[in-house]
C-alpha cells in the first residue's frame, strides 16, 4: 500500500514539473516566461532613452516589443524624430528588429 502511495506521488510531482516546464516553453505564436520577461526589459529601456532624448515627445510614441522585435507606434513631429526613435531603439541590446508605424503629423 505504501509502495503504491510513493510511486502515485512520485508520478505526481514528475507530471507537475514537466507540466511546468512545457508551459514556459515558448510557441511561434506565445512568449515563453523568459522571453516575456526580456521584452518587457527591451521596452522599458526603449521607453527610458526616448524620454531621455531631447526633442522627442516620447509620451506620444507606443511601444510594444515581442521576441526581441520593437514596434513604434503613435505620432511624431517630423521624420527626423523617426529616424532619430529607430536610431536610439537600434543601439538597445536584445532588439533583434525594428518596426516603425509612427506618423508625422
Amino acid at each position: 500500500m505504501m509502495k503504491n502511495l510513493t510511486r502515485i506521488l512520485a508520478a505526481s510531482i514528475f507530471a507537475i514539473t514537466l507540466l511546468n516546464v512545457v508551459s514556459c516553453a515558448s510557441t511561434k505564436k506565445q512568449e515563453g516566461t523568459g522571453e516575456y520577461v526580456d521584452d518587457s526589459v527591451i521596452t522599458t529601456k526603449v521607453k527610458a532613452q526616448l524620454f531621455d532624448e531631447p526633442g522627442i515627445r516620447s509620451s506620444q510614441i507606443d511601444v510594444d516589443t515581442y521576441k526581441g522585435v520593437v514596434q513604434l507606434s503613435g505620432f511624431v513631429n517630423s521624420q527626423a524624430d523617426i529616424d532619430k526613435a529607430i536610431a536610439i531603439v537600434h543601439t538597445i541590446d536584445g532588439v533583434k528588429s525594428v518596426r516603425n508605424q509612427m506618423r508625422v503629423r
